[in-house]
């Protein structure tokens, strides 16, 4: 199979191209029309799909789009359409989150194990409230306010989103956002209970 075929990734998610980092699989959910673009239409439509509300989804595609849009997009005149460009999505990586995303967009697995070390007290396979807000504190780096903010809304909106019966944020349920599968069964649950 040649590099641009699609195959399964290793959780049974949609076809993707196999040599696309993992923040690009993470990001490939909300290209609803598989041109490797992601429009504000298309951010909401996937928010939509996994189960955000109305407003938060289309606060969510704004937020997302403005500030990713122009990052993944260098050297190429600014678009109002506020297209993000997922071949470049590590360059839209920002600070003051946990790592587990190298400066390429592959995945490193000490630093998603040490979120569980650092931060998981209470369950050691996952996190609660307090705990995920303790490690957003964490990783703050000085001056980085648009970093802080990304951080809290990603990772708030996967909370409310995706904690359990218990108020827990499960271990897997996180490694499913950085593999990119959490989306499409989020997707595919949501489909089935309508």
């Amino acid at each position: 199979m040649d590099s641009s075929s699609p195959s399964k990734d290793l959780q049974g998610g949609t076809a993707m191209a196999a040599d696309q980092s993992p923040l690009q699989k993470h990001v490939e959910f909300f290209d609803r029309n598989h041109d490797g673009l992601v429009y504000p239409w298309e951010t909401f439509k996937g928010l939509r799909a996994i189960g955000a509300g109305y407003l938060l989804s289309i606060a969510g595609a704004a937020f997302i789009n403005l500030s990713l849009s122009g990052k993944t997009r260098p050297g190429k005149f600014p678009s109002l359409l506020f297209p993000i460009e997922i071949k470049n999505m590590h360059l839209g990586i920002h600070g003051s989150d946990t790592g587990v995303y190298d400066s390429e967009g592959r995945f490193v697995p000490s630093k998603f194990e040490e979120i569980f070390n650092k931060y998981a007290g209470t369950h050691a396979n996952a996190l609660t409230s307090d705990e995920l807000t303790a490690m957003l504190k964490a990783n703050r780096e000085p001056k980085d306010v648009k970093g802080w903010i990304g951080s809290l809304a990603e990772w708030k909106i996967l909370y409310v989103l995706c904690k359990d019966e218990n108020g827990l944020l499960r271990k897997e349920t996180i490694k499913g956002v950085y593999d990119g599968s959490l989306f499409e069964h989020l997707e595919r649950e949501r489909a089935a209970s309508s």
